[in-house]
């Protein structure tokens, strides 16, 4: 799949974007981290903000990889995610071996993790932090299960893993906690006998090097600007504020949320009505609660127990106060997808114990995952290979065809002073000459701040490429954005897109 993908590239998640319009702004001179773009007062000059909503790595690992191999972005991100797939299966190949399962188990557990619609997703679409973290994760968990001694290893250890978890996505904080956790429940219960001297003196060993880990990724990055966790929208208490949560061995682990393509707010059309999707909600959390009980109960390994109540309840409290707060974190299973890997082996093992035909049901399950993710992958690799438009990026545009990029391209390289707008962030990473600006157009109906949106002033042509389902009113709204520009061209390119010009 890495060969593949390498020839023809994936095309691109729109979080990942973002950080690659970074990744053009410090190749066209900008300073690190810095997204530099026309300022909303004045149009003609420019802005620069850092961009503290994703973490770096995103768009990092692959600039690196380009700037040693020379390659375009495309095949520098293709190459990334073969690298980390593969870090991510021997991660945790090593990791349950070292929680004492059997190479038999351990191995059938990363075949069951290859056939899960997140391990494929980035073969079709680069995800970022999903796809770093899931390199990097096993191998950090590895080392949480390998400290057997608080020392200069463990200093070195806990202080360097926050800092390389935090690069490749910041979700990885709360993975953090919770490995450290394990780590000082293992130290301190050495010897099957507490006593408060050891509790104190694990805990700072911890706590210091943890301290320094998060002081350094807040001074140098999290100060700067936003994150998702910056503001709340006020408490709400529902059902899925920690349901979703609660459920998350079974919407992770057995890829329904990706399945559904978003199981409590679907990208395309529900499966279920908002009354049923509770319903099947609160099944899932019940029958995870006693998957989980099951493996405590029945899997004879301490660590390994260890690791699955203490992940799976830091996940409830972090993501079930997150959604309570209403901060900007999604119900979407990929934040889980640690607790949908972790239950792997336990499921393997309490299998092995039970009747052949248990296992055959399983086995069929697994063909059922297997058909319907790799379904998805193939028709995805299709797509991107025979359909997406590609420019110098190398990256799958998927919602331009190739002759309306092509024109797009054509007045990049005849204009040195021009604007560009698209409301996608993917399409701008192929504009080389010009600046760029990506809105995220408010939803017709809704109520919105103009000034939110507006780019006062003039600064040489206006190039504004709108979806050609953005008709009447919606078109002037944007038009509106733009108050020194009038007598706007349109020119429909393809049958996607419809081109605003303003000289």
């Amino acid at each position: 799949m890495g060969i593949m993908i390498f020839i023809y590239p994936p095309s691109i998640f729109p979080d990942p974007s973002h950080g690659f319009q970074v990744m053009r702004s410090m190749q066209m001179g900008g300073g690190f981290n810095r997204l530099i773009a026309p300022d909303q007062d004045d149009i003609s000059k420019n802005t620069s903000q850092f961009l503290t909503w994703w973490s770096p790595g995103q768009y990092l690992v692959p600039y690196s990889i380009k700037i040693l191999s020379g390659l375009n972005t495309g095949r520098a991100t293709a190459i990334a995610i073969t690298l980390f797939e593969l870090s991510g299966l021997a991660g945790f190949y090593v990791f349950f071996k070292k929680l004492g399962f059997t190479p038999i188990i351990a191995a059938l557990s990363i075949v069951f993790i290859a056939c899960q619609q997140a391990f494929v997703a980035p073969y079709v679409f680069y995800n970022g932090g999903e796809v770093l973290l899931f390199g990097f994760e096993g191998w950090f968990l590895y080392g949480c299960a390998s400290v057997r001694k608080a020392d200069i290893k463990l200093l070195l250890f806990v202080f360097l893993s926050g800092l390389m978890g935090f690069f490749c996505k910041s979700s990885f904080l709360w993975i953090y906690a919770a490995g450290l956790l394990c780590i000082y429940l293992r130290l301190s219960a050495a010897g099957n006998r507490l006593n408060t001297q050891r509790l104190i003196k694990n805990g700072i060993w911890i706590a210091i090097p943890a301290i320094l880990s998060l002081a350094c990724v807040y001074i140098f990055f999290l100060s700067k600007g936003q994150s998702p966790a910056s503001a709340s929208n006020g408490i709400k208490l529902s059902w899925q504020t920690f349901g979703f949560p609660l459920a998350s061995p079974l919407v992770s682990g057995f890829s329904v949320d990706d399945i559904m393509h978003g199981m409590l707010y679907p990208t395309f059309s529900p499966m279920f009505t908002p009354g049923h999707i509770i319903l099947v909600l609160i099944l899932l959390a019940l029958i995870s609660l006693v998957l989980i009980t099951c493996i405590i109960r029945y899997v004879p390994k301490d660590n390994y127990r260890l690791f699955i109540v203490v992940f799976y309840l830091v996940s409830i409290l972090f993501f079930g106060v997150a959604y309570l707060k209403q901060l900007t974190i999604s119900y979407e299973g990929r934040h889980f997808r640690i607790i949908g890997l972790l239950i792997v082996p336990g499921i393997i093992y309490l299998l092995s114990k039970l009747k052949v035909r248990y296992q055959l049901t399983f086995g069929i399950l697994c063909i059922v995952l297997i058909f319907t993710n790799y379904s998805f992958l193939i028709k995805g690799y299709i797509f991107n290979k025979n359909i997406s438009a590609r420019g110098a990026s190398g990256i799958a545009q998927e919602y331009i065809d190739q002759s309306s990029l092509n024109y797009i391209l054509n007045l990049d390289e005849q204009n040195k002073n021009a604007i560009f707008v698209f409301v996608t962030a993917d399409l701008p990473l192929e504009i080389a000459h010009n600046r760029i600006i990506t809105l995220d157009p408010p939803l017709p109906g809704s109520k919105f701040d103009y000034d939110d949106y507006t780019y006062n002033g003039h600064a040489g042509p206006l190039y504004m490429l709108l979806p050609a389902d953005y008709t009447g009113d919606r078109v002037n709204i944007v038009m509106k954005f733009f108050p020194g520009y009038k007598d706007f061209t349109q020119q429909k390119l393809g049958n996607k897109y419809v081109l605003y010009a303003s000289k």
